[in-house]
């Protein structure tokens, strides 16, 4: 951890604190946790870019549904009107290939899994991530159908290759 925070005295040193906003790039990406996918790196974001909500798989679970519920609350109450048109954001939703949810679609991995969680099964192969293009459409239409989303929020999908670093748009931008 010690060079970590070494790496944040850097950073400190020329940071510059921000007010609360709505994010520059009127984003808030959803993708998977794990170390390869790092969306501030393929994506060259800045502080203040975009809200990032990472989980296993990058999928769109009801947390994430509430988190994005939540950021739409607090732009629609701080900051309606900012935007064109009064639209909020747009939600990123980007699954990748090679991705280690893929596990979880093992049934002796999963069984394991759900012994030391205590999660059901059929909730864990619901996450695996095997097939990006399918996962990705599946976690759009289910975060566009869902009553707590903000018609001033539109929604994509995207699929970033572990192997090549590109990022290629499956569904273009799309209201509820």
């Amino acid at each position: 951890m010690n060079g970590l925070l070494a790496r944040n005295e850097e950073f400190a040193a020329s940071y510059i604190a921000m007010p609360i906003a709505p994010p520059r790039a009127g984003m808030i990406i959803v993708t998977c946790m794990e170390h390869r996918v790092d969306p501030a790196i393929f994506l060259r974001l800045e502080v203040g870019d975009a809200a990032v909500i990472r989980n296993t798989g990058g999928r769109i679970t009801e947390a994430v549904i509430d988190d994005v519920a939540y950021f739409a609350q607090i732009g629609e109450q701080f900051f309606s009107g900012d935007g064109p048109d009064d639209k909020l954001f747009e939600v990123a939703v980007i699954h990748h290939t090679q991705c280690g949810s893929g596990f979880l679609a093992d049934a002796g991995f999963r069984q394991r899994f759900a012994g030391t969680t205590g999660r059901h099964e059929t909730e864990l192969a619901a996450v695996a991530v095997t097939d990006p293009q399918a996962t990705v459409h599946a976690d759009v239409e289910r975060l566009l159908t869902s009553p707590k989303l903000s018609p001033k929020v539109s929604v994509s999908g995207h699929v970033y290759d572990i192997a090549t670093g590109r990022l290629a748009t499956a569904i273009d931008a799309r209201y509820p």
